[in-house]
């Protein structure tokens, strides 16, 4: 075979291999170049930011307004303001009724709109925050709506001690601490100590809940455990449930509670108490007190001390506004000089314990605002604070082996608070 002929021949062998082998190479750098795009995208992606959300909504390119409710001020004039038309603000209205009522918008209260970002500053959502826990959001985008929502709420354990110098109110106050664990704390020894005649030198450590909202405490839950030291006597109390709720308990497994609470208001000050001769500060003569009076400011709420029916609802020129109830067949409490009685109390209503039945004024013959207390057992007046009432029911059988493992990790919790006058020194987030 010539030469020549199989240069030819070794030609083609070379001319099919590259028709087969260019291909190749092209979907190779056809997919390296895939590759680097799908690589490019997916990079992309994972540095575009997230939105940035306000009460659920996207506000990145929106404009946020914040403000107080001024005094007097109505959401009409609110969102007039900001280009919403007044059919919109009609219909929003009549919508929120079932939800929240606008017209009860507070003073103080905060308030968000969220605007277009325009000359007219359109607003596209108005959200009202009824409580540090609750806001409403009215939408005001393509189509109205109104919801309510709660914040997510952290629950935190602290746990505090105190030297009484002055009063249980003022330790805890200068300790920084609610006033409402002021009055949770009286609650629960309200029957084994006279709060009002504490001595200087008393020590208390308490264990509570602390509500927390975005790192800010807006209230508390229950208290966990106390220990009270009055007069060199010990008192310990650990909250417990035995299926209806939590209640408190000693040592021994021994209600704390009473049928009727000790105070008809949230822990105050005695102004007067109960005695069988007193000199009276309007008819200026001396005269019995069937009653202990409680001072306290104007509109401050009256609870009932305990169930029972109302027997009694009215003004007299004496008594002022003042509402009687019949707890049972021995017990009946009155509660008089209120500025207004509450809202729906009326003879004849069944009534509970705890449920504001009216707040403190100077109705009647009284010089300043205060309550005054009277208490009746089998028809005759007696000092509410004498009495001797039988406890709640105490720990059931069954329930006691629960009772004593809890009662001695709580003890163990109070054991490890030192008395101190700093801040409250456990905390653990539950």
């Amino acid at each position: 075979m010539s030469k020549k002929y199989i240069g030819l021949i070794a030609l083609a062998v070379v001319s099919v291999g590259l028709y087969f082998i260019v291909p190749t190479i092209n979907d190779q750098q056809d997919n390296n170049q895939l590759t680097s795009i799908s690589d490019t995208t997916t990079m992309v992606a994972e540095i575009i930011p997230e939105p940035t959300l306000l009460y659920g909504m996207p506000v990145d390119s929106m404009l946020v307004i914040e403000d107080k409710i001024k005094r007097n001020q109505n959401i009409s004039e609110i969102l007039a303001a900001h280009n919403v038309p007044t059919e919109a603000i009609f219909k929003l209205a009549a919508m929120s009724r079932d939800i929240f009522d606008v017209r009860k918008l507070a003073a103080n209260k905060k308030y968000t709109l969220i605007c277009d970002q325009d000359s007219l500053k359109t607003a596209k959502a108005f959200v009202y925050e009824q409580s540090p826990i609750e806001y409403v959001v009215f939408n005001l985008r393509d189509s109205i709506s109104i919801q309510k929502h709660q914040k997510e709420v952290q629950i935190m354990e602290k746990g505090v001690s105190g030297t009484i110098q002055s009063s249980l109110s003022v330790t805890m106050s200068e300790l920084g601490l609610p006033v409402q664990l002021t009055n949770d704390f009286v609650d629960v020894f309200a029957w084994q100590l006279d709060f009002f005649r504490l001595q200087r030198g008393d020590k208390f450590k308490v264990i509570y809940e602390d509500k927390l909202v975005d790192g800010q405490s807006v209230g508390i839950g229950d208290i966990k455990a106390i220990y009270f030291e009055h007069f060199g006597n010990d008192y310990y109390a650990y909250a417990f449930d035995q299926g209806e709720g939590v209640d408190y308990f000693d040592e021994n497994g021994n209600s704390l509670r009473k049928a009727l609470l000790r105070y008809p208001l949230e822990f105050s000050r005695i102004s007067s108490r109960y005695s069988g001769n007193r000199y009276h500060p309007v008819q200026k003569r001396w005269k019995a007190h069937r009653g202990t009076d409680f001072a306290a400011p104007k509109g401050t709420p009256i609870r009932s001390v305990g169930d029972g029916i109302i027997v009694e609802a009215q003004f007299k020129k004496y008594n002022g506004n003042y509402v009687k109830i019949r707890h049972n067949s021995t017990y009946t409490t009155q509660y008089l000089h209120m500025s207004k009685i509450a809202s729906g109390i009326k003879p004849g209503m069944k009534v509970r314990q705890n449920q504001t039945i009216g707040y403190v004024g100077s109705t009647g013959l009284a010089t300043g605002n205060h309550l005054c207390y009277r208490f009746w057992k089998n028809g005759v007046q007696i000092d509410a604070l004498q009495v001797d009432l039988p406890p709640s029911e105490p720990i059931e059988k069954e329930m006691m082996a629960r009772y004593d493992t809890e009662k001695a990790e709580w003890k163990n919790k109070l054991d490890l608070i030192q008395f101190t006058e700093k801040e409250p020194v456990l905390a653990t987030i539950k």
